[in-house]
């Protein structure tokens, strides 16, 4: 718990905050009877707090593996942290208006509101970029820890970079195909009748909790060699399956009624990845025996 408190304090304060918000979020959505763009006012709100919560902490935890302080690192964070915060502030204050916050330029207000979240998030991608130029950089001890916490990172740039599409000219919303609002997938809301460019950006982007998670499930009982190896075809993978997952939803199409190509795309990252899976493993050394080695 000491050391938890020890981690760079604007990414906590702003991570419990936004635990605060997302309570706050769901008391609304079951007390607040007003419906937006086709879901509960709150929803967004909830969903928002919710994955600024675990990104946040999950940084400060990658930012307490380094070997050493990195300035720059902290002072990104903490860019992070105010772009955050103003993109939340937008968010909740348009709740509160009964507007839409994302994509919103029906009155001079509403857009320059809208603008506020654009510059917010521009810079939040550059602070994420710069924080993970200092980890790849900088050696970390744990070697299997080091390469989670890496492609998690550069797997979460590429997750915010699939909602680029989101604000190009003519697009402007996440769904492709029909309009924003239409009918949805229970809590996240993914379209069910278009494509929607949200899909790729949450699988991206929670990419940093997925590696090093997964580095965590492969434990100690194989040796570290083996355990970077997986690591990379589960990186890999993860990666491909985001830009999957974003060039399905341009072509208009939901993400449960995958077409030919999706499917015969799916199939081969499933059959490589296991492919790729049991050929690593096969080639591993018993923990046991590189012991006696040692």
């Amino acid at each position: 718990m000491t050391t938890v408190l020890r981690w760079h304090r604007p990414l906590m304060i702003f991570s419990a905050a936004m635990a605060v918000v997302a309570l706050v979020a769901a008391v609304g959505v079951l007390a607040d009877p007003r419906v937006l763009t086709g879901a509960p006012i709150w929803l967004k709100p909830f969903k928002f707090a919710v994955s600024f919560t675990l990104y946040t902490a999950t940084l400060a935890w990658m930012l307490s593996l380094l070997p050493r302080r990195s300035r720059l690192a902290e002072r990104s964070a903490t860019v992070l942290v105010v772009m955050s915060a103003a993109e939340m502030a937008v968010i909740v204050t348009q709740v509160l208006r009964g507007q839409t916050s994302h994509y919103n330029e029906t009155s001079a207000l509403n857009a320059a509101l809208w603008q506020v979240m654009g510059t917010a998030i521009m810079v939040l991608f550059v602070a994420h970029f710069v924080i993970g130029v200092v980890v790849l950089r900088q050696r970390i001890a744990d070697r299997v820890a080091a390469q989670a916490v890496r492609w998690g990172l550069g797997l979460s740039l590429l997750g915010l970079a699939a909602a680029v599409p989101m604000v190009q000219p003519g697009q402007m919303g996440h769904s492709v195909g029909v309009g924003d609002g239409g009918p949805g997938l229970p809590v996240v809301g993914w379209s069910t009748t278009g494509g929607d460019l949200r899909i790729g950006h949450f699988v991206g982007l929670h990419a940093l909790q997925a590696l090093p998670l997964l580095a965590l499930l492969l434990g100690r009982r194989l040796d570290e060699v083996t355990r970077l190896r997986l690591l990379l075809v589960g990186g890999v993978a993860y990666g491909i399956l985001t830009a999957l997952l974003t060039w399905q939803a341009l072509r208009g199409q939901p993400l449960l009624q995958p077409d030919a190509a999706t499917l015969t795309a799916w199939a081969a990252l499933a059959a490589a990845t296991a492919a790729a899976t049991v050929t690593v493993v096969a080639r591993r050394r018993p923990v046991g025996e590189l012991e006696l080695a040692a």
